[in-house]
């Protein structure tokens, strides 16, 4: 049977006015460690006192995704080789579009199960941006340009910005045109460099990566992330964006860190919040959505006005339709 929520202001008198759909499994833990930071926000900034007084949300862990940087690369490759073999064009297209498809149809679900807007807690996703959102009528909030947003907040006087990231984030250049939009310097590892490679180890070694490891990070990522994120300090960043779930999961349980460093699950979280109690109210579509200050929709960073909306929400949440 559907369900139809009733909401109920929390003790602060916060009344929910709009569902955010979490698109995760995209490592395994990054919807996990987004879910752990929107319930400290509500702990610590938002007064709840018992389960009532916490947002509702839907989760989809979609693990069977393709990995989006193995996408895009091989994506690249097809493209190089089309223009040398224009007759595979067609043969090759689908297989080209399979982690672009599986996005659209677990985006589309979270619409249909009531989401008002969709949040995707993994980085290297938004390089496919464009086309999920084109498929959808809720917003997608983008979130390298809300960590940008929250980067020019918190540090007002910082100009060299730091990223660590996958080779699919940063050869999509996501973080990079982001910042420059808002007048930051990225300076990020050269694709192919070894500083870079060893930030993909990080993550994606078979033995002792992030993703392989589970809840623990190994000593041994932790060190290489460390090493990374000081050869960026070396290089002029003042701070470093975590531009990967895993790094922020590696970040989070480093001892010392060679430069401060801002956690996009940090920024998306507040951002949420923002979004689902109408502090800012909704932009109807389009571009990336600047975020989590608690002011009216500021424009600039997305780089065209937005059109808005407040709803009260009511949602019938259709669990059938995944």
């Amino acid at each position: 049977m559907p369900i139809e929520p009733q909401w109920e202001s929390n003790k602060k008198g916060q009344r929910q006015v709009a569902v955010p759909g979490i698109l995760g499994g995209l490592g395994p833990l990054a919807h996990i460690e987004l879910e752990k930071r929107i319930l400290q926000i509500c702990h610590h900034q938002r007064g709840v006192r018992c389960d009532q007084d916490y947002p509702t949300w839907l989760v989809v862990s979609a693990t069977q995704i393709p990995d989006r940087t193995h996408s895009l690369r091989e994506n690249s490759l097809r493209e190089d080789n089309l223009r040398k073999e224009t007759s595979h064009k067609k043969e090759n297209s689908q297989e080209r579009d399979e982690c672009l498809l599986a996005l659209q149809h677990y985006a589309r679900s979270l619409q249909t199960m009531g989401s008002d807007f969709l949040v995707v807690s993994c980085n290297t996703a938004h390089a496919f941006y464009g086309p999920v959102q084109a498929e959808i009528d809720i917003p997608w909030l983008h979130l390298m340009d809300v960590t940008t947003h929250f980067i020019r907040q918190q540090y007002p006087d910082v100009s060299r910005v730091g990223v660590l990231a996958t080779d699919g984030t940063i050869k999509a250049r996501l973080y990079a045109n982001s910042l420059r939009k808002a007048d930051l310097m990225p300076i990020e590892p050269a694709y192919g460099s070894l500083v870079q490679k060893q930030v993909m180890q990080s993550i994606y070694a078979p033995t002792w990566g992030i993703k392989t490891a589970g809840i623990r990070v190994s000593d041994r990522a932790l060190k290489q992330v460390s090493e990374a994120a000081a050869s960026l300090y070396a290089e002029g960043a003042e701070v470093i964006i975590a531009g990967c779930t895993e790094l922020s999961i590696a970040c989070a349980q480093l001892q010392a860190m060679p430069i401060p460093w801002v956690d996009p699950l940090d920024a998306i979280a507040s951002s949420i919040l923002t979004y689902a109690y109408g502090d800012r109210p909704l932009p109807l579509s389009g571009p990336a959505l600047s975020g989590p200050s608690l002011s009216s929709p500021d424009p600039s960073l997305s780089g065209s006005s937005l059109s808005t909306k407040t709803r009260n929400v009511s949602p019938i949440l259709n669990y059938a339709a995944l």
